[in-house]
């Protein structure tokens, strides 16, 4: 996202830009001589752009939707019964956003991706 949020004309050197925003979030040692960022294509190439972090919103979603059975016990069949209600029999018929907020009574939060990345307690 770094790269989407920065004017392109103003990166003189992309190892060093690179270095910068990676060091924040890099979980293993960097191979010399390589760029991710160059490498991981989804990004630039293809016209998947920002399109690739769809999939992340797709986990928000995910782990949200699953804390409320962590909340409400795995086997909850009231919770069980109202995400087959409000979210498997609704399919596309109505907005995403409407049938999240109808089976978990507000709008999405990242905390729980967070908490089961391992990220926040």
């Amino acid at each position: 996202m770094a790269y989407h949020h920065q004017d392109p004309t103003e990166i003189e050197d992309i190892a060093s830009f690179e270095k910068h925003v990676m060091e924040k979030t890099d979980l293993l040692p960097k191979v010399p001589n390589t760029l991710m960022s160059t490498a991981f294509s989804h990004i630039f190439q293809g016209g998947y752009s920002a399109g690739y972090y769809s999939y992340k919103w797709a986990e928000v979603l995910s782990a949200d939707a699953y804390s409320k059975f962590e909340e409400d016990g795995i086997f909850n069949r009231e919770t069980g019964k109202a995400f087959l209600e409000n979210i498997l029999e609704m399919g596309g018929s109505k907005p995403p956003m409407d049938l999240f907020v109808a089976f978990r009574g507000r709008e999405p939060k990242v905390d729980a991706l967070l908490r089961h990345s391992g990220i926040k307690g």
